[in-house]
């Protein structure tokens, strides 16, 4: 590696602070609360309801399969599309937090990250008397679906956690768009955390009529027609990889703790990311021990031993 990698200090919250909106797929009003935690905590949702509460750690482990979204579970209480909370907590390095939530889903916001970080930065960030827990990436790793879908790991030369993301939609507004970002608090606030989810109107339409997304509107999502993006403007011309980025940084922070390496994904999506996430942390918990990948590789890029935990 290029630099001589040295851990950080744990993170949490100064203070509690409410976020209150409603949920994108549901409807349903949310009031989500972050709340300081001790050292070694982690993030955990706690999923209140009236006589009860379930606390649900944001590990793989605790995933459960469900299309365009991330949803963690215990007990049969569940919280869905927690993408872009994990997403601002881990692009500003919260890593102790209990978030509780009163709904299946948090505020959709402007179906960014934005209001989460707003709300982060309001109640101050303080270090804790805790070494951050890591992984390094040492040699490369390659998850894939097909030919034109998958992961790759490989190791940062500069000590850094980046993602980058390949996205095809083919001929139309949204078309093919690449980005790699280096991901740090400064660069999430200024290029990530303000890129807000998109889907085709088509999908709107479907989303509807399973009694899904009765509340998106133009202005909480990006909505593309053939002809372009209705009644809205980007803030920046390659939002929608961007936001790719966002739905990749909350799903990698399901490892629960720092990773350096280099992530590429090509056109993948909650699913394929859970998969990558669940091989890493499988041999982080193996403290050390040689790792294989039993995923068929792209022609073009054999799949070697990977991941060393540090």
């Amino acid at each position: 590696m290029g630099l001589s990698f040295q851990p950080r200090q744990e993170q949490t919250l100064a203070r509690a602070v409410t976020v209150s909106g409603f949920g994108l797929f549901t409807g349903e009003d949310a009031r989500l609360e972050f709340c300081p935690a001790p050292p070694g905590h982690g993030i955990v949702f706690e999923r209140t309801a009236p006589g009860e509460s379930v606390r649900i750690p944001a590990l793989v482990d605790y995933v459960v399969p469900q299309p365009r979204c991330t949803v963690i579970a215990r007990n049969k209480a569940s919280v869905m599309v927690i993408e872009h909370v994990m997403a601002a907590l881990a692009g500003l390095r919260v890593d102790n937090c209990l978030v509780r939530i009163n709904a299946p889903e948090p505020p959709a916001g402007d179906g960014s990250a934005g209001h989460f970080v707003e709300a982060l930065l309001a109640a101050g960030i303080i270090s804790q008397d805790r070494q951050r827990d890591t992984v390094v990436v040492k040699t490369p790793l390659l998850h894939t679906e097909s030919y034109h879908v998958g992961i790759a790991v490989q190791p940062s030369r500069l000590d850094e956690f980046q993602v980058g993301f390949i996205l095809d939609y083919g001929p139309g507004p949204i078309g093919t768009q690449a980005l790699n970002v280096p991901i740090n608090p400064e660069t999430f606030v200024r290029e990530i955390a303000r890129c807000r989810t998109f889907v085709l109107e088509r999908e709107v339409q479907q989303l509807r009529s399973q009694g899904l997304g009765l509340r998106a509107t133009t202005q909480n999502a990006l909505v593309f027609s053939n002809q372009g993006l209705i009644d809205n403007a980007l803030r920046f011309p390659d939002e929608c990889v961007r936001h790719k980025i966002l739905d990749c940084i909350g799903d990698f922070a399901l490892l629960g703790c720092d990773v350096v390496g280099r992530f590429t994904a090509m056109r993948s999506g909650h699913r394929l990311n859970h998969e990558i996430v669940r091989v890493i942390s499988e041999h982080h918990r193996e403290q050390n021990a040689p790792l294989t990948s039993s995923f068929q590789p792209v022609r073009s890029a054999p799949t070697q031993p990977v991941a060393k935990a540090g």
